[in-house]
This record gives structure tokens, sequence and C-alpha cells, in this order.
């Protein structure tokens, strides 16, 4: 790199982590609890902002993203061994908005 550019793209544009929805039920649980070991996910209890609907689709989605989100939404903070989506569409909906 010349003149001390940078890596990053010149724009920056926000990205969510989510569960890849062709990912199995134990993937998804693995991933919870993973997410969950590492970050609060009081969102996705019973009466949290994000527990409906309750699938494992939808909670393993907030809370991959709430541990992308706490650990500076790097790419590596967002593996979860194949099974997640980047996107740049902000999948917040009613009361559960994605960081």
């Amino acid at each position: 790199m010349r003149g001390g550019a940078s890596q990053t793209a010149p724009f920056s544009q926000k990205t969510w982590c989510i569960a890849k929805p062709s990912s199995d039920e134990a993937t998804l649980i693995k991933n919870i609890n993973f997410a969950c070991s590492e970050t609060s996910c009081k969102d996705i209890d019973i009466g949290g902002r994000c527990f409906l609907p309750d699938t494992l689709q939808n909670h393993a989605s907030v809370a991959m993203n709430l541990y992308y989100w706490a650990n500076g939404r790097n790419t590596w903070n967002c593996d979860f061994k194949g099974s997640r989506l980047i996107v740049t569409t902000d999948p917040s909906y009613a009361k559960c908005i994605y960081m």
C-alpha cells in the first residue's frame, strides 16, 4: 500500500450477521448457546423484544448479530462455521431492533 492508504471501503456500509436459512436445528442451537455465553441475549428471552417469532432461526439470528455487534462487526465475528449470512439490509422488525 502506498501513501498510508487504508484497507477500508471508501464508505462504511452497515452490516448485520444473521443465521443462514438452510442451517439445521443443532447448528442454530449451538450458535445461540455460543453467542449467548459471550453476550447478553435477554432480547430473545420470553417477553424480550425479539422473542417473537419464537423460532430457532429468529433467535439464532438475533443472538448471532448481538455477538457480531458486541465484537466490532468484523467478518470473523460472524463466522459461525459457515451457518451465517452477512447482510446489508436491516433485519429489524417491530420492537426488535438489530444493532
